[in-house]
């Protein structure tokens, strides 16, 4: 039997991998704590080390994951900024990802932000608690007729698309890459980055993260934005510059910012802080603001990406095992 060593887990990893891959199983060795080059020794023993998106797969680490002869790194996640891929290709370690477990999960998470901020849901459900049934502070504005700037068509920024046109809003879309027919076929425009800006009254970020992309929206891009704008960002915390977007905040330049992802996450995000001082100023300073909403990473939290995830994960581990190709579109 094959075996692999889980890091950073939470016991809904543990639940789902453990159902994964019916008949034949995987020896899954799980770890609270996260993967990096000081604790890569623990994965001696494994043929295959699973990690999520803050585990730090560096050249140091991923000798080390070498040199005990681990042959996988199955990411449990779409995305891979957190991997040296040159460094593993030298080594000859193989790395898989589940590219797309549920894009469903993730759009329909960003829409739920922003109905939660705009209509204040969340306010009002403190109020009525505490039987304080006043509506006023609680004005928001219809979705239908607004302008909606989708930036990054892949699969979660389509589908994000198409939710707001069910909304019957105007869609912009930017991509380097633009899909001229999906496009036509659900109502959407592609324009020009500096054009989405200036015409977003809604602005949802759907990109992964890469060089060119990180802070993205900063104090320039955000100067040209439309004022009172509304902000999500369910993708990657580095395409937001924070301090530009305090700042705007502070000005009154956009509506409301709605987050699942902070660029200083590590460390805060997946777990329980609420009996320590949150020693972050900027992510304290957000959270002053009563225009915005943070969510701690939890777009892909559903039965059906969870279950897609651990599906993915647990078959290019077993394949690796019986020598077969992992599965397609899963290799980095």
């Amino acid at each position: 039997m094959i075996e692999s060593a889980v890091y950073d887990t939470k016991p809904y990893d543990r639940q789902y991998l453990s159902q994964a891959g019916g008949d034949r199983s995987v020896a899954w060795r799980f770890h609270d704590f996260r993967l990096g080059a000081d604790t890569a020794g623990t994965a001696a023993g494994s043929q295959a080390v699973c990690v999520f998106v803050n585990d730090r797969l560096d050249r140091a680490c991923l000798s080390k994951l070498a040199r005990v002869e681990v042959r996988l790194v199955a990411l449990r996640c779409a995305g891979f900024n957190n991997i040296d891929l040159a460094a593993a290709r030298e080594l000859d370690l193989a790395v898989t990802r589940v590219p797309a477990y549920s894009p469903h999960a993730v759009a329909e998470h960003a829409v739920g932000l922003l109905l939660a901020l705009n209509r204040k849901i969340h306010r009002a459900y403190n109020r009525v608690r505490e039987h304080n049934f006043s509506l006023n502070g609680l004005v928001g504005f219809t979705i239908a007729g607004k302008t909606v700037g989708i930036v990054g068509t892949g699969r979660i920024g389509r589908i994000a698309a198409q939710i707001f046109r069910g909304f019957e809003a105007k869609v912009l879309a930017f991509d380097l890459a633009p899909s001229a027919d999906w496009a036509a076929r659900h109502g959407v425009t592609y324009a020009d980055f500096n054009t989405l800006l200036e015409h977003s009254d809604i602005l949802s970020l759907h990109l992964p993260l890469s060089p060119s992309v990180v802070h993205l929206l900063n104090a320039e891009t955000l100067g040209r934005v439309k004022p009172g704008v509304f902000i999500i960002n369910t993708s990657r915390g580095k395409l937001i510059d924070t301090t530009a977007v305090i700042e705007a905040l502070k000005s009154g330049r956009l509506g409301g910012v709605a987050l699942d992802v902070y660029e200083e996450e590590e460390g805060l995000f997946f777990e329980d802080h609420s009996g320590e001082v949150l020693l972050d100023d900027e992510l304290s300073r957000l959270l002053t603001f009563p225009n915005v909403l943070i969510t701690s990473h939890q777009a892909f939290l559903t039965h059906e990406a969870l279950t897609e995830i651990a599906r993915v994960t647990t078959e290019n581990i077993l394949r690796l095992e019986s020598r077969q190709p992992f599965l397609e579109g899963t290799t980095l």
